[in-house]
Parts: structure tokens; C-alpha cells; sequence
């Protein structure tokens, strides 16, 4: 399977803006084909976008999204599970206002008010939620990035690029050279600002992803070839300073 951005706009109903969103803060990155230069979804991305579409379907916010999805400990079935088990509420929610609203196109005069209660629902959410950021995300990182707007409609995604291409230039030459320590160390100011404060224990967890997550690979990679290897040496320099 091999979808071009349009089409997997269409068929997973959401725009074309909405998947460079996506794709820019590294929760849903295309492969770029070697032969062409063109950026493809693949099968595994396809079963990746229904994960997020589930969660953004129970109000989960992107980052945690990301935080979840990227956790070597997630488990899929069992979030498929609780996921199924919050539709179904959700669900039983819905009937109970259509019900009421049959109730009184014949009608009826009711003082029920219960289907417009969404307090279960809500109560569940929090209780999945909380259980997720503790198996999946409990870090400092995922409390930070939550209180930042991780849809912020004004995400600098130009400026970030702007670093990526900085680094994908230098990419022939030193890690340790002073130019790449520079483009280092504005990425991790971009982080702190715009995500959350990029310790050095997360700038290293940040190196180790970009040299051996193939979304991360694949999206710095789409800069220029070794790109993201280039990356992941200069954060090793920057810390070994």
C-alpha cells in the first residue's frame, strides 16, 4: 500500500493541512520513496492513523497521542480495548438522547433530563487518560508539553524546518564543529520555548530516537540522506562538551 498525502487525506477523513500538522510534529510521518523523492503512507501508517483517530475521538490531546504511541511499552490491544469500552458509553449516551428526543416529537411531556448527562463518559475519559500518562507517558516532559497549546495554530513549523535544513547542510562535515553545536542548541531553545524544557536527558533520549526510530529517521532524512544519523552525533558532541 502506498498513499500520497491527498489520499490519505481522503481516505482517513481529514485535511491535507491537518496531516503536514502531523507529520511536522512527528506523530505521523510519511516514508520519502528513493527512487522518486515522493513522501508515501504506508499499511503501518494506515494502522497508525486509526490509533490517533480513536484517541482524538476521546478528546486526548496530540502530544499525549504522540507521548502514548511512542512508548516502547504500549500496548495496542489493550488500549483497543478501553477505547472500545469509552465508545460504548458514549454510545449509550446517544441513545438515551435520541430516545428522549422520539420521546417528544410524539409528544410526550418528560422531565427526563439523564441522556444529556455526559458525566460517566467524562469520568471515564479522565480515568483512561490518567492511566495512559502512567503506563505510557508519565513523564515531566508529557506534564510540560500539556500545558502548552499542542495544537497551537501558530506553531512555528517554518521555523522548526528552518533548523532541520540548517543541520541537513552541514550534514558532509563535523558534528562537533561549531556551526552544528549552534543549530544544536537552537533546537533545543525551540523545544524548550514551543514543547517543553528539553533537559540534556531528554536531548539524549531526542539523538537515540533520530538514529533509531525509523519515524523520526525518515522525517529528518526527508531533508537530505543522513540527515538524521548527522543529527544524532551532533547532540552526542553537544553533551559530551
Amino acid at each position: 500500500m502506498r498513499l500520497s498525502v491527498g489520499e490519505m487525506a481522503k481516505l482517513c477523513g481529514v485535511s491535507i493541512r491537518t496531516l503536514h500538522y502531523y507529520d511536522h510534529i512527528g506523530l505521523l510521518c510519511p516514508e520519502t520513496a528513493a527512487d522518486s523523492g515522493y513522501r508515501w503512507y504506508g499499511a503501518a501508517d494506515v494502522e497508525r492513523m486509526q490509533q490517533i483517530l480513536f484517541f482524538r475521538e476521546l478528546d486526548f490531546p496530540l502530544r499525549d497521542i504522540a507521548a502514548i504511541l511512542s512508548d516502547p511499552q504500549y500496548d495496542k490491544q489493550e488500549a483497543l480495548r478501553r477505547q472500545r469500552q469509552l465508545l460504548l458509553l458514549k454510545r449509550d449516551r446517544l441513545d438515551r438522547l435520541l430516545a428522549l428526543l422520539e420521546a417528544n416529537m410524539r409528544g410526550e411531556q418528560t422531565m427526563e433530563f439523564q441522556g444529556f448527562d455526559a458525566g460517566d463518559v467524562a469520568a471515564a475519559r479522565r480515568a483512561y487518560a490518567e492511566e495512559a500518562r502512567t503506563r505510557w507517558g508519565g513523564t515531566e516532559a508529557w506534564r510540560q508539553s500539556r500545558e502548552r497549546a499542542e495544537e497551537d495554530p501558530a506553531f512555528p513549523a517554518e521555523e522548526m524546518n528552518a533548523i532541520f535544513r540548517r543541520i541537513a547542510a552541514l550534514r558532509t562535515g563535523d558534528p562537533a564543529a561549531p556551526a552544528a553545536q549552534e543549530a544544536v542548541a537552537d533546537w533545543r531553545a525551540f523545544l524548550t520555548a514551543r514543547c517543553y524544557d528539553c533537559t540534556e536527558e531528554i536531548l539524549a533520549g531526542l539523538g537515540a530516537m533520530y538514529r533509531e526510530d525509523d519515524r523520526f529517521r525518515r522525517n529528518l532524512d526527508r531533508f537530505g540522506p543522513g540527515t538524521a544519523a548527522f543529527f544524532a552525533d551532533a547532540i552526542a558532541a553537544y553533551l559530551a562538551r
